[in-house]
C-alpha cells in the first residue's frame, strides 16, 4: 500500500493549489476527488474566463463569524503573488469592473496552470475516486490518517479538506467537508446560499414581473448592523425577483424576514428634479421620471403607485408637491422584503462552514491534529468579484506552508 505525507480531498481551486505548493515544497501528496474533472467552478466562472482574483482584496471584503480570521492568510499570499504566477505561465489577463481580473482567453488556461503546478510537485491524482471513510490512526506513537476509497486504502500523516460548499450541486457539490468536520468534533456555522438571486411572494412581485430583463445601477443595503456595507452595483429584474451584482452582493448579508433597501437613482436628487420639472414642464410624471430611471421602470412605478392610490398618472405640473415628494422618496428608498433565495442551485458560493474558532489562522490546521480545512468549506465568504478565489489561493498557500513546517520539522 502506497503511503503519502498529505492527502488533499477535493480538486477545486483551493485543493489543486494547495497540492501543487505542498508537492513543490517536497511533500509527497495525494489529491482525491469524486469527479473525473477538476475545478468545475473555475471552468464556469466569469462567463468562462474566470474572475480569478481582485486587486483590491482586504479582510473587509469577507464575511465570517470571526471577520479577522482571514487576515493572516490574505496578507501572506496576495493578489499580486497570484498574478505573478499567472504571468509566469504566460496567461493573458485583463482588469474589468472594480479591480476584477479575468483570463483573456479561457478559464481553461487557469486550470492548466494549476495542473502544471501539481505536476511540478509530483502530485498523485486519484480521479474519479470516492472517499468511503476517513480514520485517524496512531502507529508507534505517530499520528496519521487512513483513507478508505474505492481505489483501496492508503495512509498519510495529514489530511487537507478542500471540498468546497453546497453551491451548484450539478457540478458535484456535496456536504462531505462538513461531515468530516463533524466526525472529528469540530464546530460548524450554519451553511446558507450566498451570492444568490432573491425571490419574492408572487402577489408582492406581480406589479414588477413585467420588468424581467431590465437592468439599472442601484445602491443597495439591508439590515441595521453598522458593519453591513452598501453596494453600488447593477440590479437585474427577473420573473421571480431580483438578481444582478447588486443583489448577489447583498444576499450574503440578507437575513430572512428583513427587507432590502434600494436607491433606484443613486447620485440623483429626485425630489429636487421633480420639483423643478413641475415648474417648467407639462410632461406626464412618467415621462419626467423616465429621464432619471429606465422608462419601463418609470411606467411601472407610476402604474403601481396609481393602484395604491397615488395620483401619479398625470402631467407633472398638475401634481401636488406632497405626491411628488412621496414618489421621490419611494425611488430613493424602496424597501421590499424577499421571501427567500434561488437556493444552492443558483448560489455562486456557500456562506458558513467549518467554524474558524476550530482552526489556526496561520496554518488552517484544526484542533484535530493533522487535519486541515481550506477554501469555501471554511466559514469565510468573499464578496462577488474574485474575492472567493483569492481566499482559495491564500488559504491553500498558508496550509501548504503549515504542512511543510509540521511534517518536515
Amino acid at each position: 500500500m502506497e503511503t503519502f505525507d498529505v492527502a488533499v480531498i477535493g480538486a477545486g481551486a483551493a485543493g489543486l493549489f494547495c497540492a501543487g505548493v505542498a508537492g513543490q515544497l517536497g511533500l509527497k501528496v495525494l489529491l482525491v476527488d469524486h469527479s473525473d474533472k477538476v475545478a468545475e467552478k473555475i471552468r464556469i466562472s466569469g462567463g468562462g474566463r474566470s474572475n480569478f482574483t481582485n486587486v483590491n482584496v482586504s479582510a473587509a471584503n469577507f464575511l465570517s463569524e470571526n471577520p479577522r480570521f482571514a487576515k493572516s492568510a490574505l496578507s501572506r499570499y496576495t493578489p499580486q503573488d497570484f498574478v505573478a504566477l499567472v504571468r509566469r505561465h504566460g496567461i493573458g489577463f485583463h482588469e474589468k469592473h472594480k479591480g476584477q481580473l479575468f483570463c483573456d482567453r479561457s478559464a481553461e488556461d487557469l486550470i492548466n496552470l494549476l495542473l502544471a503546478e501539481c505536476a511540478a510537485g509530483g502530485v498523485t491524482r486519484w480521479q474519479p475516486c470516492n472517499l468511503l471513510a476517513l480514520r485517524h490512526t496512531n502507529v508507534d506513537g505517530q499520528s496519521g490518517y487512513a483513507l478508505d476509497t474505492n481505489r483501496g486504502t492508503t495512509t498519510c500523516r495529514a489530511v487537507v479538506v478542500a471540498t468546497g460548499g453546497l453551491s451548484i450541486p450539478k457540478i458535484g457539490a456535496t456536504d462531505l467537508g462538513y461531515r468530516i468536520a463533524q466526525q472529528f468534533g469540530l464546530g460548524l456555522v450554519a451553511a446558507r446560499p450566498a451570492l444568490v438571486p432573491l425571490t419574492f411572494d408572487a402577489d408582492v412581485w406581480a406589479p414588477f414581473a413585467s420588468l424581467s430583463g431590465l437592468s439599472l445601477p442601484v445602491e443597495i443595503s439591508t439590515g441595521t448592523k453598522k458593519d453591513f456595507p452598501q453596494f453600488l452595483e447593477d440590479l437585474l429584474f427577473t420573473h421571480r425577483g431580483l438578481s444582478g451584482p447588486a443583489v448577489l452582493q447583498i444576499s450574503s448579508y440578507w437575513q430572512s424576514g428583513t427587507p432590502i433597501r434600494l436607491d433606484l437613482a443613486p447620485g440623483s436628487d429626485v425630489a429636487t428634479q421633480l420639483a423643478q420639472a413641475k415648474v417648467h414642464s407639462r410632461k406626464l410624471i412618467a415621462n419626467v421620471l423616465g429621464s432619471l430611471v429606465p422608462a419601463r421602470l418609470a411606467d411601472a412605478w407610476v402604474a403601481q403607485g396609481a393602484a395604491g392610490g397615488q395620483p401619479w398618472q398625470r402631467p407633472i405640473n398638475e401634481a401636488a408637491d406632497k405626491s411628488l415628494a412621496a414618489l421621490a422618496e419611494r425611488i430613493a428608498r424602496w424597501d421590499i422584503t424577499p421571501n427567500g433565495t434561488e437556493g444552492y442551485r443558483k448560489a455562486e458560493v456557500t456562506a458558513g462552514g467549518v467554524d474558524t474558532r476550530c482552526l489556526s489562522s496561520q496554518t488552517l490546521e484544526s484542533q484535530q491534529s493533522g487535519l486541515y480545512f481550506i477554501g469555501e468549506v471554511v466559514d469565510v465568504t468573499g464578496w462577488l468579484g474574485g474575492y472567493n478565489f483569492q481566499w482559495a489561493w491564500a488559504s491553500a498557500f498558508a496550509c501548504a506552508q503549515g504542512l511543510h513546517a509540521k511534517l518536515r520539522a
